[in-house]
């Protein structure tokens, strides 16, 4: 990987980088960074992870060439609101992909919750991760991101692509910059949840499957029906035959998405 800077936009918004050849997990090394005290808006980047995971558990397989980040964010809203940062992280790395490689909506599109599909195809995840350190105990919010650049894994849950299989080589720090720069200005529109009607309006333009039959797989359970959009939380909306139901988590599955 290329030097990977921060853009001029995070550096001025107080964002600061810490660059590491290799770590097991990103999101593990800034919990480890907050337990010593970090005052957040730190971003965690490797070039590789030996331990890294997706949602539920998955591991996520992590070698060079694609990029791996997580962001620290200390207090950054009350604890209830913390899950909208799932929607901020994925609208910057829209916006980072569409300005890295020119690619948007209708190829490009945001999976509920936290997922990016390029033609169908998965190619970043989001984990966040929320914790109450030290004492006096801070809320602690980890925002873990993974994005295929140069190859896409092959034992995923879903499908997955490339930027390099859709546009050819792009460099993982170009990403990282573009990604630094978008999440500052997302973050600040959503200012601790003040501004997420708003944030909320724009990832819905941009989603994957609104309007359509989908199904999602809850612990134990699917539900079926139409995606007809979010709720002021973030919750799924789906009417189906027993009415509208609220989804607070879910693995979203619909027509468009590309089987295995």
């Amino acid at each position: 990987m290329d030097r990977a800077a921060l853009a001029a936009e995070a550096r001025d918004a107080g964002f600061r980088l810490l660059s590491l050849d290799a770590t097991p997990s990103t999101n593990d090394e800034a919990l480890q960074r907050a337990r010593e005290g970090d005052p957040g808006k730190l971003w965690i980047l490797a070039r590789e992870q030996t331990k890294g995971r997706g949602r539920h558990g998955r591991a996520w397989a992590s070698p060079p060439g694609n990029l791996y980040a997580s962001l620290l964010l200390v207090e950054p809203c009350d604890l209830t609101d913390a899950p909208q940062l799932g929607f901020v992280a994925g609208l910057a790395l829209y916006d980072a992909i569409g300005a890295v490689a020119g690619l948007t909506a209708p190829r490009l599109t945001l999976k509920w919750p936290n997922d990016l599909l390029l033609d169908g195809a998965k190619i970043s995840g989001i984990l966040l991760e929320g914790h109450r350190i030290g004492t006096p105990p801070r809320f602690v919010v980890i925002v873990g991101m993974g994005l295929n650049v140069g190859f896409a894994p092959s034992d995923t849950p879903y499908p997955a692509t490339s930027l390099a299989q859709a546009v050819g080589p792009v460099e993982v720090a170009a990403v990282f910059s573009a990604l630094s720069a978008a999440f500052a200005t997302r973050l600040a529109q959503w200012d601790k949840g003040l501004g997420f009607a708003r944030l909320r309006e724009a990832w819905l333009a941009r989603a994957a499957g609104r309007g359509q039959r989908v199904t999602v797989r809850l612990p134990g359970r699917e539900v079926r029906g139409t995606f007809v959009g979010m709720d002021s939380a973030g919750r799924l909306l789906l009417d189906g035959e027993a009415g509208r139901e609220t989804i607070d988590a879910g693995d979203l599955f619909f027509g468009s998405l590309r089987s295995a």
